[in-house]
């Protein structure tokens, strides 16, 4: 047995604008909520295929129990086909997890989709099924956080250079994880 999960949100906000930055890992704890801090590791660029890939780890905040979980990420970005494929190299309690993120230009902003494809290990705290509703539930909350903060810096109420660039109190993408409204 596998799990699979798909999800999608319309964001209202040029395509320049979402593009920028869910693919900025650098930035992923400014932009989703679970995140703590993310190291980049490696970075690499083939011009010919107009495809860049970044090796990453991520750190995520504290579960419920204390625990803190973190893993090591490899994602390539596919400029011309306006797609992300990525996979875990540490992959945790899982024996596989790969991931693929979609951006389709729609009439008034994009519609970007998450889809993950995974198994977990047979000493995972959770099975399959189990991971993929929690993977259904967090990732609906997390699309709907980027969503909020990716319209609200296209409507110029974020400030793009960080928070205390702009205006005093309007943070920007370097100040979104304090900002969660969605």
């Amino acid at each position: 047995m596998s799990g699979h999960t798909e999800n999608s949100v319309f964001i209202a906000a040029p395509f320049g604008v979402v593009w920028a930055a869910t693919n900025d890992v650098e930035n992923w704890p400014d932009l989703f909520t679970e995140y703590a801090s993310v190291e980049i590791l490696e970075q690499r660029s083939d011009a010919e295929c107009q495809a860049d890939t970044v090796r990453f780890r991520l750190v995520m905040h504290p579960d419920a129990d204390g625990r803190v979980w973190s893993w090591v990420s490899e994602r390539t970005v596919d400029h011309e086909r306006r797609e992300v494929r990525a996979h875990r190299v540490e992959p945790g309690p899982f024996r596989y997890m790969n991931i693929h993120w979609s951006y389709e230009e729609v009439d008034g902003g994009v519609r970007m989709t998450w889809v993950q494809d995974f198994a977990m290990r047979p000493d995972a705290p959770v099975d399959d099924e189990a991971m993929t509703v929690r993977i259904n539930i967090n990732s609906v909350i997390q699309m709907e956080v980027i969503r909020g903060k990716l319209e609200r810096l296209a409507a110029g109420e974020l400030d793009p250079a960080g928070a205390g660039a702009g205006a005093p109190g309007t943070p920007g993408v370097a100040g979104m994880a304090r900002d969660t409204r969605a």
